[in-house]
């Protein structure tokens, strides 16, 4: 009995001292992340963390149910697409042709109106809600300086950081983009309660506006700029000027860093559905038009599919672009490859939400899975009764 009390003793003092040492070295947020993510069985964020964060809940207004194309389902699936999918853990697929769903097909017990967590898809979001703000007038310009809505922006270049090099991926912020690492900045914003604070730590330590380098706190002090230009919180811009007017058939919901006046974690985590993510390919398709209403300004859209950088192709403002089999797609793309890829040329909307990412390699931005999603669908479109 002596030998447990002495080992509970000290089992007690090494749990305090692991405590107090994580408090001292301001590493507490991994708290959170062991109890979030491993006490969970996972390595990473996953498709359904957003039970374990609190939410601000996107409203949605009177739902517009995408029309179903008289031939819906009626194409099976290549093999290799299955297998992508069973490999890649896909939970929902879907091709919407001429605006109306053609195929769709879930996996893993999720079906329609199932949430799953979007990650960097929503930086394309947030770009959206940048050009409502130049539409409206709340932001002047992309060559609007950042340190005009957040004075304390610190570093040797912190004067000539504009919201457009933000948008762009191209501000020159001291932050490092590794998502495995317990102690990177990556780590810290999502499971820190002070993400505010996180950001304006940052300092602009290299001049802005001349080269791409993808960096998640260029998104979340976009946010920053767009909640003091409008007032309002992002989720409650993106209701009101977005998932309303699109007519979004569910409720969403964006992962905040507290509760009550928490900011969204706006470079990832907006939660929703398949077909209601749609809706963003959709309003981009048409250069911001939503059944006769121009939502955002069309010159805004064009130049948010357009690269920014001749080096750097494949990159625009909040949206990834590739020109594949000679023509242009952009896309939504977000952490364990969550798609929204779409075909202008072809009015073709291809969404895939899931568990795994495809292989991505240093010498191509694109992983490879994005290849078959195209590549399959496209084989399955021609093999429509004409």
């Amino acid at each position: 009995m002596k030998g447990l009390f002495k080992f509970l003793k000290w089992f007690v003092g090494i749990c305090v001292l692991i405590v107090a040492l994580a408090y001292l070295f301001n590493v507490d947020y991994l708290f959170t992340a062991v109890r979030t993510v491993y006490f969970n069985g996972h390595k990473t964020a996953f498709l359904d963390d957003y039970h374990y964060f609190p939410t601000r809940e996107i409203k949605k207004g009177v739902g517009q149910p995408w029309p179903m194309a008289k031939d819906y389902n009626s194409v099976m699936p290549s093999m290799e697409l299955e297998q992508t999918h069973k490999d890649l853990k896909s939970i929902a697929f879907m091709i919407i042709k001429n605006d109306s769903i053609w195929y769709e097909s879930y996996y893993d017990n999720y079906g329609v109106g199932s949430k799953s967590n979007s990650f960097s898809m929503a930086k394309s979001i947030v770009s959206a809600a940048l050009g409502k703000a130049l539409q409206r007038g709340e932001i002047k310009s992309l060559d609007d300086k950042v340190i005009t809505y957040l004075p304390e922006l610190k570093g040797q270049y912190k004067d000539d950081l504009t919201v457009g090099d933000l948008s762009a991926m191209c501000s020159g912020l001291s932050w490092d983009e590794h998502y495995y690492s317990p102690f990177s900045i990556v780590t810290r914003a999502y499971f820190d309660d002070n993400l505010r604070g996180v950001i304006m730590g940052l300092e602009v330590k290299d001049k802005p506006g001349q080269e791409f380098i993808y960096k998640s706190g260029d998104t979340q002090m976009l946010t920053m700029v767009l909640e003091k230009a409008t007032g309002q919180y992002l989720s409650n811009y993106v209701s009101e000027y977005f998932w309303k007017p699109m007519g979004a058939e569910n409720d969403a919901l964006w992962q905040i860093d507290k509760k009550g006046t928490g900011i969204e974690k706006a470079y990832c985590c907006f939660t929703s559905d398949a077909r209601d993510m749609a809706r963003f390919g959709k309003l981009y398709k048409d250069y911001g038009k939503w059944n006769g209403q121009q939502i955002i300004d069309s010159a805004f859209v064009a130049k948010s599919v357009h690269p920014r950088f001749k080096d750097s192709p494949e990159y625009g403002y909040g949206w990834w672009l590739k020109n594949y089999k000679g023509q242009d797609f952009f896309y939504m793309r977000g952490h364990l490859g969550q798609f929204v890829i779409v075909s202008p040329k072809d009015n073709v909307i291809i969404v895939r939400l899931g568990h795994i990412k495809g292989v991505q390699t240093e010498e191509d931005p694109h992983s490879n899975d994005l290849y078959t999603y195209i590549d399959e669908s496209y084989k399955m479109l021609n093999q429509r009764k004409k």
